[in-house]
């Protein structure tokens, strides 16, 4: 998409969540510092409800809610975690160097909630996707909570609760967050449409939330899909627009198979794409920029970019589409 995103730029305050259940429960921790596990299918709405939860209890968000998704230690290297800018300033040139990935991801989470809340009496640490924590690390994570329950918050969002140790879940208040209904994903887009001064009817919003079946982060990524492609949302130019981003989760599939090492199967789908779908190798190039972009998968945009640049020269001299886009494939594993 060319613009800022919608999810970003008309993300929800509290009272604007269109759960009213997770409204109430959201209620409770504003007067205190409650531990909270937040829980339900994809897209349903989480992380944008605990940052709306830190919007309201924080004077200063941006600096007093620390947001961690389990990808960004499991997912990478331990050089990588070493010189994310968020945790290089307490990683020691002597620990990165002697302290294996599992220790040195265990001093991350400590060091996060040890230090001092920018303003207010305690801070929010969020740890996404939860789902994907070892049981070694979910032990961990229980005796730093302990340690730093009178200043920190933690909050937990995953789609499934039964993966946390029950010491965890002991410690935490359980909040279900439930896939937003067609009414409630349509009640949200009319919201942002009208604020973006967007020509749409009912008809196309009930497309869209339709299309993202309980997803709304799919669906509000899609109404501005539409609108950047027509101009206007309605039923006609969503059909369209939509039809076209209906490969995106088989791209996204075929990113992450690719950046796992799983070769194979990331060629199959491009497979699909080029042949069963039709797609010329350009087309599924800009359709992976757009799908790693609008999802956050993938390697570093600009290492991406920077990728991408060589195989759309290497398309455009016309010769095989699949080989070239097979040795992006190759790149995104290395």
């Amino acid at each position: 998409m060319d613009g800022p995103l919608w999810t970003d730029e008309h993300a929800p305050a509290l009272a604007d969540l269109p759960q009213s259940a997770v409204r109430e429960s959201l209620d409770r921790a504003i007067e205190e510092p409650l531990n909270l596990v937040l829980h339900g299918p994809p897209g349903a709405g989480k992380t944008a409800a605990v940052r709306a939860l830190a919007d309201e209890i924080h004077t200063d968000p941006d600096n007093d809610l620390v947001e961690l998704n389990v990808a960004d230690f499991f997912d990478r290297t331990k050089k990588e975690v070493s010189e994310d800018p968020r945790f290089s300033s307490f990683i020691t040139p002597k620990r990165r160097r002697n302290a294996s990935k599992a220790d040195l991801i265990k001093h991350v989470l400590g060091e996060s909630a040890g230090y001092a809340p920018v303003s207010g009496e305690y801070k929010t640490i969020l740890l996404d996707n939860a789902e994907a924590i070892r049981e070694d690390f979910q032990q961990a994570l229980r005796r730093v909570m302990e340690r730093h329950h009178k200043t920190t918050q933690f909050v937990i969002t995953t789609r499934q609760p039964s993966k946390l140790i029950p010491p965890i879940r002991s410690r935490c208040f359980s909040i279900t967050v439930r896939a937003p209904t067609t009414d409630e994903i349509v009640h949200v887009l009319d919201g942002i449409v009208t604020e973006e001064d967007v020509a749409y009817d009912v008809d196309g919003l009930e497309y869209v939330a339709g299309y993202a079946d309980g997803d709304l982060r799919q669906a509000i990524l899609g109404a501005q899909a539409t609108f950047e492609a027509a101009g206007e949302i309605t039923m006609d130019a969503a059909y369209e627009a939509l039809g076209a981003v209906g490969n995106d989760e088989r791209i996204e599939e075929m990113i992450t198979a690719a950046e796992r090492g799983e070769f194979q199967e990331a060629r199959t789908t491009l497979d699909d794409l080029l042949v069963e779908e039709g797609l010329d190798g350009g087309e599924v190039l800009d359709d992976v920029l757009r799908v790693a972009r609008s999802r956050s998968v993938g390697p570093p945009p600009a290492e991406l970019h920077r990728l991408a640049g060589d195989i759309d020269m290497d398309l455009a001299e016309g010769t095989n589409d699949r080989l070239h886009l097979s040795h992006l494939l190759a790149e995104l594993d290395r």
